[in-house]
Order: C-alpha cells, then structure tokens, then sequence
C-alpha cells in the first residue's frame, strides 16, 4: 500500500510530524477501514443500504465521539487527530465516513453548547452509536443564506411547536435524534436556536430517500415538523443563539468532509498505482510512460499539499486561533476541489475500467463531488477567506 504522509519520526520538528498517538489513531482507522468498510462499499453503495451495525463497530473504537469529553463516554481528541481518523475511514467509503463526521458534529454540539443535563442525557448513547445524530439546517428555499430560514418554533409554554421543512438531511429516517435550527424570535440570525428533537417525536415526518449521484449509503430525505412539541430543556444554550452554534458546528464540519475528500482520493491514488502497474499498452506497462509518472506525481502533491493546509486549519482550530474560520474555508475549498480532481484523474487513468463499477473508482468520484456543495459550497468559502482580506 503507498502511503503518502508527513514523516512522523520524532527527530522532525513537531511542527511538521504527527506524534505516536496521532500515528498510531490514524493506523488503527485505517486497518479498521481496510477490514469492515472497503470490503462492502461497492455492495452498500448498490443496494443504498447504511450500515449501522458497522458504524457502531467504529464506535467501539471510539470514532463515534472523536473530540468528545471522556466523562460522557467520547474520546477526548483533537480536531487535527479527528482529521487522520476521517480521512483514514474515507479510504474504505468516503459515504459512512461523511455521516460518521455528521454524527460528531451534532455531538459536539450538545457537548459544547448543551447543559450538564443534555450532556448526560444524550452524548453516552450518542458515542455509542446507539442513538444516530442528523443536523437540520437546510431548508426547501435556504441553502447557503440559512440565516433566512423559516422553519418556526413558536413557544408554548414549557413547550416550542416546531413548523416546517428541512432539506437534504443526513441520515434522516433512520436517526434518532435531530439537531434542527428553528427561528424563535425575529428575522435574520439572532431570531434562531437550536433544539434537539428525538426522531420518535409526534408530528415528525420524512420525504423519500433521495436518489442521488453518490452517497447512496446514507440516506437523504427531507425532514416535516408538523407542530412537533418539543421541551423547552431541549434548547441548546440561550434562545437566539441558535445560528451561531450552527455556524460554529459547520467550522469542524468542514475540515471532516475536507478529510473525508483526502481519504476517498488517497485511495483513488493508491488503486491507480496499482492499475498502472499492472496493466499494459504499447508494450509496456503504464507507469513506465513518462507522461503518466508525471500526472501521478501531481496527483500525489496534490494531496500532499491539501494534507498540509487541512493540517494547518485542524490545528488553528484546535489552538482556537483567530485566523481558524478563515483557514477552515481555504482548507475545506482547496481539499475538496483537489481531491476531486485527483479521484476524476485516477479513474482516467483506468481507461474503460475506470467506468465499471467494480474497479471502485467511479464510485469515489461520485462521492467526492457533493463535498464541493455541502458544509457551505466552496463559493461561500471563497466569501468567507475574502470578507477576512477586504472586510465585509
């Protein structure tokens, strides 16, 4: 297998090495995204099933609350280790990678913005997998302006009656507990909170299961809150504060799916490799060609480069740098468009074969291209790195 990583020897500068605890987390993802995942990707890809039982195989392994506190049950790491674990377990599906990722945020969410109570109640079962978490931002006619949303959650006494429609969910239908985004006041972003909501709630419906050019492993349905009762406790943080822990999920979102973008296209590398090996033309084999060493070696600095930014941006956050969200949008635009270029570059290089899906090269880049769109499409990133040069 060839793996293209900074050198973590600890005679490096540690600026520039992972330490033997980050080496040895992102091994075990990847041996655990070698066994479990990679063996039944293509197959749960074909029949649009999601794994469960798998994902909770992870979770035993702690992948289920990465960045999570120990004391309800999560692993306690960083957002610079969460990046190795994302992109490792992409390399087996980049589709339950993404969810996994999804997963963590709607946990970190309660975890960083839930009371004592909300934490004990919900994150054990959460980083167990038990309960599935799906995070409910987009709306019907709000994507990248969510601050317009209109699903409403009007108050009741020690009750909110959530009306309306979110779109494009994760996981959706087969989750069990919702983090959804609910205008409680006025108009624009200081009018929203944040409400989790057990899927099994009365008035809760779901759209059909999207059908979709990748990802088929989770599904995507849209969300109907029909005067959906939920506890006034189950609020996260003050009445108003809603958008701001959305946004402050999304800044952790985005370098999960800018990982989950390097691990599906390390793999789309490592299978060309192969293939260029293997396979002849004019005879001799493929990566004897000079013109085909020399687009492997882009695609290889390609993905070098993305891990060095992402790495950056992972660490900033971690550091809680003010530069972070800044860095997170030119990390999360550059990984995922990078990748995707180099997963599309490698089913090239397959010729024909590529095309099939049993190579599983088309199947990544299928996977890959949503990453270009959700977490905040890579044009709102290039809004967010320019409004930090020239202001608003």
């Amino acid at each position: 297998m060839v793996r293209v990583m900074l050198d973590p020897s600890p005679r490096t500068s540690p600026q520039f090495a992972l330490d033997e605890d980050q080496v040895a987390v992102r091994d075990m993802a990847r041996s655990f995204a070698d066994e479990v995942f990679a063996p039944s990707a293509l197959a749960w890809d074909e029949a649009r099933h999601f794994p469960v039982a798998e994902m909770r195989k992870a979770a035993a392994l702690g992948m289920g609350g990465v960045y999570i506190a120990e004391d309800v049950g999560g692993s306690g790491l960083s957002r610079l280790t969460a990046t190795l674990i994302f992109e490792a377990l992409a390399t087996g599906c980049p589709t339950i990678a993404a969810y996994i990722s999804i997963h963590n945020l709607v946990a970190w969410m309660i975890d960083a913005h839930g009371s004592e109570a909300q934490r004990r109640q919900w994150l054990p079962r959460l980083c167990t997998m038990e309960l599935l978490g799906s995070y409910c931002l987009t709306e019907p006619g709000t994507g990248s302006d969510a601050a317009a949303l209109s699903t409403r959650a009007a108050r009741d006494g020690d009750r909110y009656v959530i009306s309306g429609q979110k779109q494009f969910i994760s996981g959706a239908g087969a989750g069990d507990l919702y983090a959804v985004m609910a205008r409680t006041g006025g108009e624009g972003p200081s009018g929203i909170s944040t409400l989790i909501v057990p899927g099994d709630t009365p008035g809760i419906s779901f759209g059909n299961n999207e059908r979709k050019m990748g990802w088929n492993a989770q599904p995507t349905r849209a969300v109907i809150f029909q005067d959906v009762r939920v506890p006034v406790a189950n609020r996260l943080g003050e009445e108003g504060a809603g958008f701001k822990i959305a946004m402050a999920g999304l800044d952790g979102g985005r370098l999960n799916i800018a990982a989950c973008s390097l691990g599906g296209a390390q793999k789309a590398l490592e299978k060309a490799l192969a293939y260029t090996k293997e396979r002849k033309a004019f005879g001799k084999r493929l990566d004897e060609f000079q013109a085909l060493q020399f687009r492997l070696a882009d695609m290889a600095t390609s993905l070098e480069a993305s891990r060095a930014l992402l790495w950056q941006a992972a660490a900033a956050y971690d550091r809680k740098a003010e530069s972070a969200t800044a860095l997170i949008a030119m990390a999360k635009r550059f990984v995922t468009d990078a990748c995707f270029d180099v997963a599309n570059q490698a089913l090239q290089l397959h010729g024909g074969y590529g095309y099939l899906a049993e190579f599983g090269v088309e199947k990544i880049v299928r996977d890959l291209r949503v990453h270009q769109i959700l977490e905040g499409t890579n044009e709102i990133m290039r809004l967010i790195v320019a409004r930090s040069l020239v202001g608003r």
